[in-house]
């Protein structure tokens, strides 16, 4: 079998989604759909969303999952718009969403009616664990360290590596967030991507265009391994974990962080609608006092 591979790219949040399928049978899946959001008046649309399900129509896909490698911080997912329109669609991410929630339920003081077991997706995956869909076999690599709950799933000869690893020339994920650590990135791309053979293909969940070049979002293992300016193969532990560090301390919070994480927490749901109809984020204030001296 030989996947096909099919980009979206939303230059609003520098994302790419992925509909990977086999030309043969149509059977499909989806990775990191966007829902279009503006903070400027609060508006979400569905231009993103349209785009992928109007190629997957054309050409008469049958979509098994949407694969979320993990809760991501820039952009809202659009999952639930998938299982609107494919109803027998499943929502997938890692079993260890868990520990995601638990954070975030503390960090926006959610109600008890928030669970935190998960049970918005369809879908847990275990490390390592192999998924069908259809004639495609996924197998969910774990790649944690940027959030507790990345994975990256390698279909056939294609390894989609949401925001552990980018570009040989942007580098890697931060690891700045609330249970994030370098060091257990580090460990995961070392042991579950560098170990894949070096003309296995890499899919990036993102690109910032350094330099203003070009959008891309391809390279190989080998070529990471040989180039990445923050983690080649030969990179130490320590040596990636000091730089990881010192780097993200100066690194601004994503601009749509608290309105992204509180939607795909819960599975790319928006919130319930309100007595008035309307749907409401909650964004907690980080207010700093400062006294005159």
């Amino acid at each position: 079998m030989s996947i096909q591979i099919e980009t979206f790219y939303d230059e609003a949040t520098n994302t790419l989604t992925y509909v990977v399928f086999d030309p043969a049978s149509k059977d499909a899946v989806v990775i990191d759909p966007v829902l279009d959001y503006n903070p400027i008046g609060s508006i979400v649309s569905d231009d993103s969303y349209q785009k992928v399900v109007d190629f997957a129509q054309q050409h008469g896909l049958k979509l098994h999952y949407v694969l979320e490698t993990h809760a991501h911080a820039d952009h809202l997912s659009a999952s639930q718009l998938f299982r609107d329109e494919f109803p027998d669609l499943q929502v997938a991410i890692s079993e260890r969403i868990r520990q995601v929630q638990s954070v975030f339920k503390t960090v926006y003081n959610l109600s008890d009616s928030f669970v935190t077991d998960g049970e918005q997706f369809d879908r847990l995956v275990e490390d390592f664990e192999t998924l069908s869909a259809g004639t495609l076999t996924i197998k969910a690599l774990p790649t944690p360290g940027h959030t507790p709950a990345c994975l990256s799933y390698l279909i056939d000869d294609a390894v989609f590596t949401g925001d552990a690893l980018f570009m040989p020339d942007y580098g890697t994920g931060r690891c700045d967030f609330p249970a994030g650590d370098a060091r257990t990135l580090y460990q995961g791309i070392q042991a579950n991507l560098y170990s894949l053979p070096d003309d296995t293909r890499v899919f990036t969940g993102h690109d910032y265009q350094p330099g203003g070049r070009a959008v891309q979002w391809e390279s190989t293992i080998g070529e990471e391994k040989a180039q990445n300016i923050q983690l080649k193969g030969s990179t130490s532990e320590d040596e990636f974990v000091q730089f990881r560090e010192q780097r993200d301390a100066k690194l601004a919070a994503p601009k749509l962080i608290y309105q992204s994480i509180l939607v795909n927490i819960e599975a790319g749901h928006l919130p319930a609608q309100e007595s008035n109809g309307k749907r409401y984020l909650k964004i907690p204030l980080n207010i700093r006092a400062e006294r005159a001296q």
